[in-house]
């Protein structure tokens, strides 16, 4: 009860959910209304989102890797498909889950990942990891993209509706597989034994109440849901009024999904455990192919609206930089300042394209 007591962030996310339902309506009618009520619902989100990390963090320090990170990103990927779902219902936009697996991707590899090795290099030099995870993490990543997001353009748009379904079961049946590896055949490939965790990081494992900090971690989860669905109507008459680019929406979810990510990763690189960070980099970015594919694909059925994976021309190029440079800078289980920048400076490209 006292650990409870101090969740303050539950009782703001509460309250202020609360609130907007209440004056939902009223602050949308308005312009001001709009951006205030945008501001701090999304400075809310964010709030509850490094408290879904902190407990994350918590369950991965009482389970270990790779089960830590899988926990961590499996949190992230569904606050992500919530929060694509919803939005995909509020008002329809059959661009905006590519755009948002996108716009993670390029968040998770390049921004994320660029960020914690620049951090990382400049206070250790080199940090190491094992180089099995990031070939597995790469290969899978380059044939879920090539499949889901690329193969597509050269589809019939007679065979797309069956092509979808195809996919949703090639990507369960590759996510399962993977993980069976990650967690048992090659546990091994996601560890890295020469990390540095000191014994305080370790004394107080035995104290952790696991289910104590899953049912938060859940109702984090869901009351961000709930709060995502008005942060959508905000989102939206904001983008219309100011005649900012759509695609503007989708990295929003991408930085709400990806903001628990963010903060154990550059933790993580503070702590020279790199390995931490390759895990949480490319197992985010390869569980939102995985995962998030196959669900709006679902929701898109159900729902009767129509999503188009295939990546634009630009997105392609972008993507296509960023996994030659990662299969340049990975192969050799160190990453550096250098690596970390040439990575930022993608994220950077990133964002200013979005408003050509």
């Amino acid at each position: 009860m006292k650990a409870l007591l101090k969740e303050y962030s539950l009782f703001i996310t509460t309250i202020s959910l609360v609130i907007f339902t209440i004056y939902e309506e009223l602050l949308a009618s308005s312009s001001i209304g709009n951006i205030i009520g945008f501001i701090i619902l999304f400075s809310v989100i964010i709030y509850a989102s490094i408290n879904v990390a902190h407990h994350a963090e918590i369950l991965a320090q009482k389970f270990g890797e790779p089960y830590g990170t899988l926990i961590l990103t499996m949190s992230a990927v569904t606050v992500e498909v919530m929060i694509i779902a919803i939005m995909m219902l509020h008002e329809h936009n059959p661009l905006l889950a590519r755009d948002t697996i996108y716009s993670a991707i390029m968040l998770d590899i390049n921004g994320l990942l660029g960020v914690s090795a620049i951090i990382g290099g400049i206070k250790f030099g080199e940090q190491p990891y094992n180089i099995d995870s990031s070939n597995s993490y790469l290969s899978m990543l380059l044939v879920s993209i090539g499949l889901s997001m690329i193969l597509p353009q050269f589809i019939d748009l007679e065979h797309k509706d069956m092509f979808m379904i195809f996919i949703v079961i090639i990507f369960i049946l590759l996510y399962v597989v993977f993980t069976k590896i990650q967690l048992k055949n090659h546990k091994y490939f996601f560890e890295y034994k020469g990390n540095n965790i000191s014994n305080q990081h370790h004394s107080n494992i035995k104290d952790i109440n696991p289910w104590y900090h899953s049912i938060l971690l859940f109702i984090y989860i869901i009351l961000i849901g709930f709060l995502s669905e008005i942060l959508a109507v905000f989102m939206d008459n904001n983008l219309k009024e100011l005649g900012l680019p759509l695609a503007l929406g989708a990295v929003g979810v991408a930085i709400i999904s990806a903001s628990p990510e963010l903060i154990v990763a550059i933790r993580s690189a503070l702590n020279n455990r790199m390995q931490t960070v390759i895990n949480i980099a490319l197992g985010a970015s390869l569980a939102t192919l995985l995962l998030t594919i196959p669900s709006v694909i679902i929701v898109s059925k159900i729902s009767g609206l129509h999503i188009e994976l295939a990546l634009s021309p630009i997105q392609e190029l972008l993507l296509g930089l960023t996994f030659i440079v990662s299969i340049v800078n990975f192969n050799d289980g160190e990453t550096n300042m250098l690596e970390g920048f040439l990575h930022f400076i993608l994220f950077i490209v990133f964002g200013f394209v979005i408003f050509l």
